[in-house]
């Protein structure tokens, strides 16, 4: 843009998939992780950035470890605080872009502390919130001052995305940021158009838009990733999380008329292919509407080697194949492949250190190395491979993963495996190729349920048990899958009248079903938000998940009729994760009498609430349906607990919380924001355009602008 110099560039320190917590129990790989991140922040204070943007999973798990904790806030204190200014003018109100926190602004504005690069973050699939209190771990980095942990998505069905907005003399940054959802309700919510992004209401072609995602970028199911064209095509970059292949050069999506970044992961967390691509970072520079990226290749990531052979493509594994017993010549010859790998991972390293002194410390790490054989011997002859852990023993001092240096795979085409009961299994070839460390669990459970289907447990939820024992280590996540879906079953035969062996297993079929449909839909989800329960005293403050998750819970039924004796006037009220609904037709309340069951749909149970269980209960005071959808932005003091809150009264304008130290004034006055429609599969919408007759005079408005302009399909 003419007119621009370089006090007017937004410099930011871009990456993803930290990871730190990583493999932090193996003597060899265990500070791999922390010390990429240390130098991926040492890096933002080298290059003397304006802030750092990080795409989720900071960290392995969601509840790190200490050692893990310890680093993370070790590194951040070292390279953001300072006496440095920031540069960085922040213009959004503060409480709707980190909502749900104490802390409802940047910290750089805090006068408490000192921080000269802040860090934007949001959360991924491995660190996303859990537990009693839905925390995440930047939760407690933010409250710490050290991290500006944004877009959160509290509602996976209802996702509202509003920028941070940024300015640095002309330059002006809308950040963006949508943190993980599972992939398959992120695609529905998508597709039923309940995403709703959020634009300055005041000179949008001068905003700069930067999004920050955490999903699947491929396809790897039909519902399983997230599609560019679903999102909006005013944006000029995203920044793609959570894919761990490197692909640091921006690529053009000439369908949506922006760019995607896919800056990959600094440490390698399995060994495949996508994996050995040389780790980067960048900084991305921007300047009015333009933008410039300089990769920075990683120093202290340990190398990685990948090869694939096929033995029957070798020469010199062919003549071995003709020999009878050719085990001992075959391992020399694997051996001497594995040698070369090792040789040329230490070249690399080598090179990626350049002309830069290393200190004693800093001595050659061992690599990591995976070569994947394919044995499928020729015709007439025979390969006889040695057990790959012994093989990879061979490599002890030399390698870093020293028990699965050799995969081995063979390619057949048979008949499918049964089982001993006679159940189909995938064939050979299937196994094979979802051994390796890429193939993602769901896809492994869906494989085998695809050949051999359960009869009484739901196949959909098992799959997310399973992957939530793998991925999260939850290791209830199997017993309370379980448990529940049991006592539900047993709950449905309850119901029936007449019973018999004949009909009996119909029934479960029928029963499973329905549960299946229930999780497909997101429908148990809601119910498990609908209401929060105080915990009993066996609760195990350890598992994942929250109180509603847990074994002993009862779930109550989202039909039920409620009555609040104690408020002045019959409010209705409902739990919707920290958001408003629209309340339904008031009902006449039944008296409630505490021994007689009531009816409800399949599946559910309904439960009488005494007077603790409500004053424990964190209330949401629900708005009329007639009132302005502007009143969903007023901001309410916090309730009391023990206390109930009786439904506002409507006030004659919204009107927001006071604002903080005139040195960190925001000016709200010149920004509306403007909601475009929302989207649907194949189609992306432009932004809503507003006249300058339609910006609030109001320091301290904020409302969503009506759509004043038809949206633009695409094919």
């Amino acid at each position: 843009m003419p007119g621009l110099t370089s006090a007017d560039t937004i410099r930011i320190l871009v990456a993803t998939d930290n990871h730190v917590g990583y493999a932090e129990r193996d003597a060899e790989r265990g500070d791999d992780s922390w010390k990429s991140f240390h130098e991926v922040m040492s890096l933002a204070k080298e290059k003397d950035v304006d802030m750092v943007l990080l795409a989720g999973d900071l960290f392995h798990d969601n509840k790190p470890s200490r050692k893990s904790m310890y680093n993370v806030m070790r590194s951040l204190r070292m390279n953001c605080y300072g006496d440095k200014p920031c540069e960085l003018e922040m213009l959004s109100d503060g409480s709707d872009v980190f909502q749900g926190t104490f802390f409802d602004h940047v910290n750089y504005e805090d006068p408490d502390i000192n921080v000269a690069i802040p860090v934007f973050s949001i959360h991924g699939n491995h660190d996303d919130p859990s537990g009693e209190g839905h925390l995440a771990a930047l939760d407690l980095l933010q409250a710490a001052g050290l991290v500006n942990y944004y877009g959160r998505t509290p509602e996976s069905d209802n996702v509202q995305i509003k920028p941070v907005l940024l300015q640095k003399g002309n330059t002006k940054l809308a950040l963006y940021g949508m943190s993980n959802v599972r992939d398959e309700r992120l695609f529905r919510t998508f597709r039923d158009g309940n995403v709703k992004f959020y634009q300055p209401g005041t000179q949008k072609q001068d905003w700069f838009n930067l999004m920050s995602v955490h999903q699947n970028h491929h396809a790897f199911t039909e519902t399983g990733y997230l599609p560019e064209n679903f999102l909006p095509d005013f944006l000029d970059l995203v920044i793609w999380g959570h894919e761990h292949e490197c692909l640091i050069d921006p690529k053009y999506n000439p369908e949506m008329n922006f760019s995607v970044m896919q800056p990959g992961s600094s440490v390698a967390t399995s060994l495949m292919p996508g994996e050995a691509v040389p780790k980067h970072v960048a900084v991305l520079s921007i300047t009015g509407r333009e933008y410039n990226v300089e990769p920075i290749r990683l120093k202290t990531v340990r190398p990685f080697v990948m090869r694939e052979i096929v033995l029957a493509e070798e020469k010199g594994a062919v003549k071995l194949a003709k020999k009878a017993n050719n085990r001992t010549e075959l391992t020399r010859f694997l051996e001497g492949i594995v040698n070369e790998m090792i040789e040329q991972a230490n070249q690399e390293w080598e090179e990626a250190q350049g002309d830069e002194e290393l200190d004693e410390d800093q001595a050659r790490p061992k690599p990591l190395i995976r070569l994947r054989v394919e044995y499928t011997p020729p015709e007439g002859g025979n390969f006889d491979c040695e057990n790959p852990q012994r093989f990879s023993n061979r490599f002890v001092g030399k390698v870093a993963n020293v028990n699965d240096v050799v995969q081995f795979h063979r390619k057949k085409a048979g008949a499918t495996k049964r089982t001993q009961n006679g159940a189909d299994m995938p064939e050979e070839a299937t196994l094979a190729s979802l051994a390796i460390d890429s193939v993602k669990v769901e896809k492994l459970v869906r494989e085998f349920l695809t050949a051999q289907s359960l009869t009484i447990l739901p196949q959909n939820s098992f799959g997310d048990a399973v992957s939530q024992f793998v991925d999260k280590d939850d290791k209830h996540a199997m017993e309370l899958f379980v448990s529940e879906n049991l006592i539900k079953q047993v709950e449905s035969l309850m119901k029936m009248d007449n019973v018999d062996e004949d009909n009996i297993r119909e029934a479960m079929e029928e029963e499973k079903s329905h549960l299946e449909q229930l999780f497909a839909s997101g429908h148990l989800a809601k119910i498990k938000k609908a209401k929060r329960k105080p915990r009993p005293d066996d609760w195990d403050s350890d598992l994942n998940g929250e109180w509603e998750q847990q074994p002993a819970a009862i779930i109550r039924s989202d039909l039920e009729d409620e009555e609040d004796s104690d408020a002045s006037r019959p409010v209705s009220k409902t739990k919707t994760n920290g958001r408003a609904k629209a309340a339904p037709k008031k009902i006449a309340a039944p008296a409630r009498k505490p021994a007689a069951p009531s009816k409800n749909p399949r599946g559910k149970k309904k439960i009488v609430e005494s007077e603790s269980e409500e004053e424990e209960e964190e209330d949401v005071v629900m708005i009329d349906p007639d009132e302005d959808e502007s009143q969903l932005f007023v901001e309410q003091a916090p309730p009391t607990r023990g206390s109930k809150k009786s439904a506002p009264e409507k006030a004659p304008a919204p009107k927001r919380a006071p604002a903080r130290a005139a040195a960190s004034k925001i000016k709200q006055s010149q920004l509306n924001f403007s909601q475009p429609a929302t989207q649907s599969r194949g189609k992306s919408k432009k932004a809503q355009e507003i006249s300058d007759d339609d910006i609030s005079d109001d320091d301290d408005a904020f409302e969503p602008a009506p759509s004043s302009r038809p949206t633009r399909s695409r094919r």
